[in-house]
């Protein structure tokens, strides 16, 4: 939607004047490699899409939140001073985890009636809840700052953290810092190489030749997301803890490098916690060597990167599912495809595929095809440039 178009819903839900309106942006995000290493200290690739959830605000002279959506009807209004109440709402608690991290940071809020607009498919993987999240602390520190006289800019990558606390206190949800990230820092062209255990970060230009990012949806809700994720985050810090025996100075599973795993895999005797931990060390290790590879205009490498990374969360993390491995394969069938993988969580969700410019139309037609044929499902395709990260429009 338009900023026009939704200045004008804004005025039909909440009355007032149009002038007094502002506008927050912030982007969903595609992770091209780099699948589940977040919250386990390790190295990710993604780039902010062009797809992103925008509000508009507008300040009110108390303490009182209004929620809105375009596409929901669904109205919340709560107060800032009552925000534990609202935990279990069935929407706009992300909404409301924002605020309530913000305020146990020190800042100083003001009430706001909030029309939010997406235009990222939920649930599919592109991390719809991280943009909502980023923008909305973006819109509620600028107007709080403003209307308490604090002149400091805000610090994105400060408003990544406290979006990510509050899906993990608020919400619920043992997220890494990467979709929180990605869409606060996300850069117009470029992809983010970030090391989630320090948050140390470089813009790589992604320079894809001939080729485009085709972003394929299986349609699925990811119904087993959320318990799987945290599930295998479990694993995961078992399988660390008993490699920091024999490895002390490692703090995570992201110190630990391919040659100490080797070294002291046979330390795991569960298999299923050997695979976790071998898909996290190796999927690290593919970052790395994606990142070489892009520097060095090799995108052929890096696409297979690519399949190799969906291949390990395949058959050592088990989080692809028959529709995430339907879409790779018909992928990989089409000429002009470089590479292709799940991205996100997994359990349905999406695909990210590299494909030649004037391959796509036949790549949309082929993949939704043979994905329909084996699942009885319609794929949606995307072909999304890499965005800006959170930012007001003026």
């Amino acid at each position: 939607m338009k900023v026009e178009e939704l200045k004008k819903k804004f005025i039909e839900k909440y009355g007032g004047e149009i002038s007094d309106i502002r506008i927050f942006t912030s982007p969903g995000r595609v992770n091209l490699i780099g699948e589940h290493t977040d919250y386990n200290g390790g190295y990710v690739f993604p780039a902010a899409l062009t797809m992103g959830t925008t509000v508009a605000v507008r300040a009110r002279n108390d303490r009182t939140v209004n929620l809105a959506a375009t596409d929901l009807d669904c109205n919340v209004s709560a107060s800032l001073d009552e925000l534990d109440k609202y935990r279990n709402i069935e929407w706009g608690n992300y909404q409301l985890g924002v605020m309530d991290e913000l305020q146990k940071a020190g800042y100083k809020l003001i009430g706001c009636d909030m029309l939010y607009d997406d235009t990222l498919p939920h649930g599919a993987g592109l991390s719809s809840s991280a943009a909502i999240e980023v923008s909305t602390p973006l819109a509620m520190a600028t107007l709080g700052n403003e209307a308490h006289g604090v002149s400091k800019s805000i610090d994105m990558v400060e408003m990544a953290k406290i979006s990510q606390k509050a899906e993990n206190n608020y919400v619920g949800v043992n997220c890494g810092i990467m979709d929180q990230f990605a869409s606060a820092m996300g850069k117009e062209g470029k992809a983010i190489f970030l090391n989630c255990k320090n948050l140390e970060y470089k813009l790589v230009p992604l320079e894809l030749q001939d080729c485009s990012i085709v972003i394929s949806n299986t349609n699925v809700k990811r119904s087993l997301a959320v318990s799987k994720y945290n599930e295998r985050r479990k694993e995961c810090e078992e399988g660390f803890e008993i490699l920091k025996k024999a490895i002390p100075e490692a703090t995570c599973l992201g110190d630990i490098t391919d040659e100490l795993y080797e070294t002291h895999k046979h330390l795991i005797k569960n298999e299923v916690i050997r695979k976790r931990v071998q898909h996290i060390i190796k999927e690290d290790d593919r970052v790395l060597k994606s990142i070489e590879a892009l520097e060095s205009n090799d995108i052929i490498t890096f696409g297979k990167l690519m399949v190799e990374s969906h291949n390990s969360l395949k058959n050592l993390y088990e989080v692809t599912g028959k529709e995430l491995d339907t879409l790779v394969e018909e992928a990989l069938k089409v000429e002009g495809v470089l590479g292709s993988r799940m991205t996100g969580a997994g359990f349905g969700g999406c695909t990210v595929s590299i494909v030649k410019k004037d391959c796509i139309d036949r790549f949309i037609e082929a993949v939704g095809k043979g994905y329909t044929e084996k699942t009885g499902l319609k794929a949606s395709f995307y072909i999304s440039d890499v965005g800006e990260g959170g930012r007001e429009i003026k």
